[in-house]
């Protein structure tokens, strides 16, 4: 058939059909144009997307239909044009209303036949899909050719109505159809000429003139680039031109201007008309005013864009202070300085920075430790750019600008006037470009007071990315929150120092003693501090007689370690003086030492176990040990044989108790015995009872058969260590062989 083959002179040239079906395709596009000019990104929806659109070309000389397009040629199924109209008609199997064939009425398609036009007309068509219920049409004709003219044609538009409502609701029936009569009247029909001069329209129909302003008689003879202006965007214009060019069909949305001046957008749908020699006769435009809805889904998509932006800054927020927190709880897991370092770098690198360097100073604001990490290792790489780089950091550098101001930077872009000022060493300059350098930012590590405890460098270079302000918002909160667990992990060394240090100090230098081997030991047991109120004493006096005590004063902390000083101190004088009186008996010690406790109100609490051990008057002979206990643990000699006793003949209250008169006890002790002093720490556990904790302890010193001294008390330590929570203290004395 004519209508559907292809030209001869280029055998691979598109039907006239498949041309022709353009027309639908295109109106059932959706257009997507990205301008430039203040309507980019503005996605417009189709005027026709849910109303098939079947067109017919007719000529009416002839009364035949010579061409359809996609959707007009699947209602005949098989049919070949051309054929005759109401051969068409019943082909399709139009009815009208009532159901009766069009050919037998007064149908709109034999009323066009005629050269009357057709404004509207709903017309019956078979069902869509199997089963469901009859479409309706509605038609609108016009003639196309204009008086005088060689042939005359007319184009036939059929839009589909929802068919379900019709048969149901006779009233929702006649809106529906009224509704779309107003569609089909305000779709603007043009007719252009492409065989005349610059392609001029030669018939428009009455909405193409409410649409624009111009009436048939000013647009006939016009090309359609009247209605261009100012805002129109040339490439679309091109584009349809092109096609136009091509014969090929085209839907494109660009802005044009009323006769008034005022502009609309304008939804142009070009489709060619081509005879049944395959030669192009016209183009048919389809022209809509879709201002509204351009201004509907700009409104729509900025919304969307706007809610997408808010989401994406929720999602951002979310992230930011995920980071922060588990920042915070990492941080704050540990009051070790070194680890923290260590830690905040694994933070930054790669999640904030590509690599990263922490820079810590001293009061004095000199650097006295670094800290480096980048997100492909490079190890190596960045100790040489450190050994380089900070010796030569200057004034004017950042990190020195940031340690005195305590004010964070930005530096979007590595160039060379900021290197120059940053980094003197030219090998530092090289070795940062190798690392990968493209924005920084300078982060105080600010602690209590503003003091800056030193700076964060965050780089940006592989990954391309380069730092924001909101990069530096979260870079900075994170330098806040660091720079405070530092501190606390400063402040916690400090004091950890301090205490050693006066534990040190509080605890005695054990002497050399004639004739003895001597080892103790001291730990805490409070978690969080590192003093305590336990103690010993291994006390030369001026008789010759050594002095052995053990003691304990309630508490765990500095009050309880100052209150051991004091105690120490009081027993140190009262042995001293006792001696000096006559009379070193331990009882008489613990007397005075309890008086002048309780006198002076220097410790509230306290055990107490002094031990007076007399030398021999012949080499070799036994020693004789004297003792008095004030609530305190009992003595255990190990003998040379590996027998161990418990010394607990000579118990008495905790001093700061009134208590009867004290006692004493005495024992002999014979070279290779050894004789161990301890406090509660050693023997007590949450879960057993205290003679169960001795019973350990003096089955672990009977083991202890020829080991050193030193090796015994670490046996003992390490017997109970694993449960302690008491401080401990252990003195153990070993009578040495002849």
């Amino acid at each position: 058939m004519s209508g559907t083959t292809s030209r001869p002179e280029d055998p691979t040239a598109p039907s006239r059909n498949e041309r022709a079906a353009a027309l639908v395709e295109s109106a059932a596009q959706i257009v997507a144009d990205a301008h430039t000019e203040g309507h980019a990104g503005v996605v417009l929806p189709t005027v026709l997307s849910d109303v098939p659109v079947a067109i017919l070309l007719i000529d009416l000389d002839q009364r035949t239909v010579t061409y359809a397009n996609h959707s007009a040629v699947a209602m005949t199924a098989e049919h070949r044009l051309p054929m005759p109209l109401d051969q068409w008609g019943a082909a399709a199997r139009l009815t009208d209303l009532s159901g009766q064939p069009l050919a037998s009425s007064a149908s709109p398609l034999s009323r066009l036949a005629t050269g009357n036009p057709v404004s509207g007309e709903a017309v019956r068509a078979p069902a869509g899909e199997p089963g469901g219920p009859p479409r309706t049409l509605w038609v609108t004709g016009f003639p196309l050719s204009p008086d005088g003219a060689a042939e005359h044609l007319a184009l036939v538009v059929l839009l589909e109505v929802a068919a379900g409502p019709l048969a149901e609701d006779p009233e929702l029936a006649l809106q529906l159809l009224r509704d779309r009569a107003i569609i089909a009247t305000d779709l603007a029909f043009t007719i252009t000429d492409p065989r005349q001069d610059d392609n001029p329209l030669v018939w428009v129909n009455p909405a193409f003139s409410r649409v624009t302003g111009y009436d048939h008689d000013e647009a006939v003879g016009r090309n359609c680039r009247f209605l261009q202006g100012p805002a129109t965007d040339r490439a679309v214009v091109q584009e349809i031109a092109d096609a136009v060019a091509a014969g090929e069909a085209i839907t494109r949305t660009l802005v044009n201007y009323r006769k008034d001046g005022t502009a609309f957008w304008n939804q142009v749908a070009v489709s060619p008309v081509f005879d049944g020699d395959d030669h192009l006769v016209s183009f048919v435009g389809v022209q809509t005013d879709v201002t509204e809805r351009v201004r509907s889904d700009t409104e729509r998509e900025l919304a969307y864009a706007a809610e997408r932006a808010a989401r994406r800054d929720a999602e951002h927020s979310r992230a930011r202070l995920a980071l922060l927190a588990e920042a915070s709880a990492r941080l704050t897991s540990t009051l070790d300085a070194e680890e923290n370092v260590q830690r905040l770098a694994e933070i930054i690198v790669p999640a904030l920075a590509d690599w990263a360097i922490i820079r810590l100073s001293d009061d004095q604001g000199r650097m006295v430790r670094t800290v480096a990490k980048h997100r492909d290792g490079l190890e190596d790489l960045l100790r040489r750019y450190l050994t380089l780089a900070d010796p030569a950091l200057t004034d004017e550098s950042d990190v020195y600008r940031v340690l005195a101001d305590g004010e964070p930077g930005l530096v979007p872009a590595y160039d060379d006037d900021f290197v120059a000022r940053a980094v003197s060493d030219p090998d530092a300059r090289q070795l940062a470009k190798e690392l990968g350098t493209g924005s920084l930012m300078y982060v105080p590590l600010v602690a209590r007071r503003r003091e800056v405890l030193g700076v964060m460098t965050f780089v940006s270079g592989p990954s391309g990315h380069t730092f924001t302000p909101e990069d530096l918002d979260i870079a900075t909160e994170l330098g806040r929150r660091a720079g405070l667990t530092l501190d606390n992990a400063r402040l916690y060394e400090r004091e950890h120092h301090a205490a050693e240090t006066l534990q040190r100090s509080l605890l005695p230098d054990l002497p050399e003693v004639d004739g003895l081997e001597v080892a103790a030991r001291y730990l805490t047991g409070d978690a969080d501090a590192d003093v305590g109120g336990d103690w010993y004493e291994v006390l030369p006096l001026p008789d010759g007689s050594i002095g052995l005590a053990v003691g304990d004063v309630v508490g765990h902390d500095l009050s309880a370690a100052a209150a051991m000083g004091h105690l120490r101190g009081l027993l140190r004088a009262c042995a001293w003086n006792a001696v000096d009186d006559g009379n070193g008996d331990p009882t008489v010690v613990l007397e005075r030492v309890d008086r002048l406790m309780q006198g002076l109100h220097v410790v509230p609490l306290a055990t107490l176990l002094f031990a007076r051990l007399e030398r021999p008057v012949v080499d070799g002979a036994a020693w004789r040990l004297r003792y008095a206990s004030a609530g305190h643990p009992p003595l255990l000699a190990r003998r040379a044989d590996g027998a161990v006793e418990v010394l607990d003949e000579a118990p008495g209250m905790l001093l700061g108790v009134d208590s009867p008169e004290r006692s004493s006890a005495e024992v002999e002790l014979r070279p290779g015995d050894c004789l161990v002093a301890y406090t509660d720490g050693l023997i007590e556990r949450r879960d057993e009872s205290i003679d169960t904790g001795l019973a350990r302890i003096a089955e672990t010193l009977a083991r202890g058969d020829g080991a050193d001294l030193e090796v015994v008390v670490d046996r003992l330590l390490a017997v109970h260590g694993r449960d302690r929570w008491d401080d401990t203290a252990v003195l153990a004395v070993r009578i040495r062989q002849a």
